[in-house]
């Protein structure tokens, strides 16, 4: 049986569908930010708080569990600046209680959601996990440290862990059963999307003079379901002992300009977006590349699909959402 905490947030309730398939499912969320109805109906759900130590208890003590796959945080970098606390007490003070639970009933095996925001800036073409992380923001703080408390908790009392570091997740399940559905939202796809639906008036360039090939940043989007497939390799690599303590980037290892996006949500959707152009974002790097060498290398994943593919699935989910 594996423990999904935070199963019902867009991630995590692409994964669950995936993990169903092979495993025993128990999600819990608190549904702040996730939905009830995105749980596969496979799995069972448990609505509880990752940072009340009574919930963690009640289903540790219930269920005996092989592995922790933990999505819970609080994932707004430009919230992190304003409300830090919140990011340090949810993100931070509440894994560490998870871990002490998992400790207590001997539950050593965990996968860990982090995030390229670890990276910071790193000015480079392309991110490998051999760059040293020095994130700019709270969010990024916050993910970096818990991927410091997995590695001494690994020597201390041998938690074997996999670090998962994304890049940008977009699409929906191509049933368009389950998508992306953030509020506010703040990522450019469903923002494209909802703009060529009519439900936004607008689109907003932020900066039009980097030093790329249209001056817009360039960014690396990767299907969720490929996201979520490689939680499963994870998972498999923890279960079979190949892995003890690792690392790994997880994007599709190409990039693309704001321009580009909007151009292919276009193209998918046949409509002509409004845009208006707007003064850079503080902290926003000129492109955020992954390479995902390292885990085709380790564990035979990769993203499968296209960022046509990406739009096309979110745009049928967010029309099945209209209707």
């Amino acid at each position: 049986m594996i423990l999904v905490i935070g199963g019902a947030g867009y991630i995590g309730s692409h994964l669950v569908k995936e993990l169903v398939k092979k495993e025993a499912v128990i999600v819990l969320d608190n549904l702040s930010t996730g939905h009830r109805e995105s749980i596969d109906e496979k799995a069972i759900f448990v609505q509880g708080d990752l940072g009340k130590r009574s919930d963690l208890e009640h289903v540790f003590s219930q269920y005996s569990f092989k592995a922790v796959m933990h999505f819970a945080a609080s994932s707004l970098v430009g919230e992190s600046v304003v409300n830090p606390q919140k990011y340090y007490e949810n993100n931070v003070i509440s894994t560490l209680t998870l871990l002490s639970v998992m400790l207590k009933y001997n539950v050593k095996n965990i996968i860990f959601s982090s995030t390229a925001a670890t990276y910071g800036v790193p000015n480079l073409n392309m991110i490998d996990e051999t760059i040293v992380p020095n994130p700019i923001n709270p969010y990024g703080r916050s993910k970096l440290m818990i991927e410091q408390v997995l590695m001494d908790y690994a020597t201390a009392y041998d938690l074997r862990y996999v670090v998962l570091r994304y890049f940008n997740a977009a699409g929906a399940y191509e049933t368009a059963e389950i998508g992306e559905s953030h509020n506010p939202e703040t990522h450019l796809i469903p923002i494209v999307l909802q703009h060529l639906a009519g439900d936004r008036e607008k689109v907003c360039i932020y900066g039009t003079d980097y030093k790329t090939p249209d001056g817009t940043c360039i960014r690396d989007y990767i299907h969720v379901t490929d996201l979520a497939i490689a939680h499963i390799f994870a998972l498999n690599s923890l279960l079979e002992n190949k892995n003890k303590e690792a690392i790994y980037n997880l994007g599709n290892g190409r990039g693309y300009t704001v321009k580009e996006v909007i151009e292919t949500c276009e193209a998918v959707t046949g409509k002509k977006a409004n845009i208006e152009l707007s003064e850079r974002r503080e902290g926003d790097p000129a492109r955020l590349i992954a390479s995902s060498k390292k885990i085709f290398d380790e564990l035979g994943w990769r993203a499968e699909k296209s960022l046509v593919e990406i739009i096309e699935d979110a745009w049928k989910w967010h029309n099945n959402q209209r209707y």
